[in-house]
């Protein structure tokens, strides 16, 4: 197909859902900056390194396996889950004890953003490649669209919020949760593959996907509430303890209630507050290394909030 419908097939849908995906943190955005360097890493970080160590494997199993068809089998439903949700999931693993990395939502959306990026780049080699009908070509960039890199988002995303559920337990036993995430990433992975190899078994696929989407969209949204609660706890403990009783009328479900009559200020604030909300949260349950950063970082929250209010009293006198 020709190379400009197929970038902008390729790049245009993904580009979509990483907005999307941004624009669902509510609570504390990050900076599109940090989300598109990880969606960077898995356009030509991950794929790349995806592409050397299947080609890698694949040659080692041509001495065990001689038949074509049982190589690409195993290449695509075996080895590509396995090879490619590690080589996706290093640059999490690398930016985990990051500041930046607060809580579960930042696991999602990492993730998923590495993972769209991935499938950004699988597409369009894809779609460069395919030498049928337009119409099948169509078809092609529907399916891979909607269901092949969304697989790969929610996969990677997946290991993201089992990190972040890592980082920030106080159990002995946290070293399991990445184990448990990557596993699971894999497993989806693997899923989804195994079952587009089969005329069959497409439809078990499409419904598998159906009930990923649903499922991703559900622990999505419980993060955001959970983050919720966590920030109203905290700040009813700062309004007291900064002096300040109008902050604990901070709503962060809705845009009513607003402290400042300037709406960027209540953004301003907003942003403080939670950030302030979670490093408390983190200085408690994370490790003696990062307590000490969390705990300067609370201090510094403190007198930001501080100088708001203080900015606008004087605007007021």
């Amino acid at each position: 197909m020709p190379l400009i419908s197929s970038i902008l097939a390729a790049i245009i849908p993904m580009f979509l859902y990483l907005i999307l995906l941004w624009r669902l943190d509510k609570n504390e955005r990050e900076s599109f900056k940090n989300i598109f360097k990880h969606f960077l890493w898995g356009a030509f970080g991950a794929i790349s390194l995806g592409i050397i160590f299947s080609f890698i494997i694949e040659n080692l199993i041509e001495f065990y396996v001689q038949q074509e068809n049982q190589i690409q089998f195993i290449g695509a439903v075996f080895i590509a889950p396995f090879v490619e949700e590690i080589t996706k999931g290093i640059y999490l693993f690398k930016n985990v004890n990051g500041k930046h990395f607060d809580n579960i939502t930042d696991g999602l959306v990492y993730g998923g953003a590495i993972g769209l990026g991935f499938g950004m780049t699988e597409n369009l080699m894809y779609f460069v490649n395919y030498d049928e009908t337009f119409l099948q070509w169509v078809s092609l960039v529907f399916t891979r669209s909607v269901f092949s890199a969304v697989m790969h988002g929610i996969a990677t995303a997946t290991f993201g919020a089992f990190l972040a559920k890592a980082k920030f337990s106080v159990s002995k036993f946290r070293f399991i949760f990445p184990i448990v995430g990557i596993a699971l990433a894999m497993f989806f992975h693997f899923v989804w593959n195994f079952s587009v190899t089969f005329d069959f078994t497409f439809l078990f696929g499409i419904i598998f996907i159906f009930f990923l989407i649903l499922g991703f969209i559900i622990i999505f949204k419980t993060s955001i509430k959970t983050e919720q609660k966590i920030i109203a706890e905290e700040l009813l403990e700062e309004s007291v303890f900064l002096g300040l009783p109008d902050l604990k009328n901070l709503n962060f479900s809705k845009t009513q209630n607003q402290i400042f009559p300037d709406n960027f200020r209540n953004k301003t604030l907003k942003n403080f507050t939670a950030k302030l909300a979670f490093r408390k949260f983190q200085a408690r349950n994370t490790n003696k290394n990062l307590k000490e950063i969390y705990n300067l970082d609370i201090e510094l929250y403190r007198k930001k909030i501080l100088n708001l209010f203080i900015q606008e009293n004087k605007e007021k006198i």
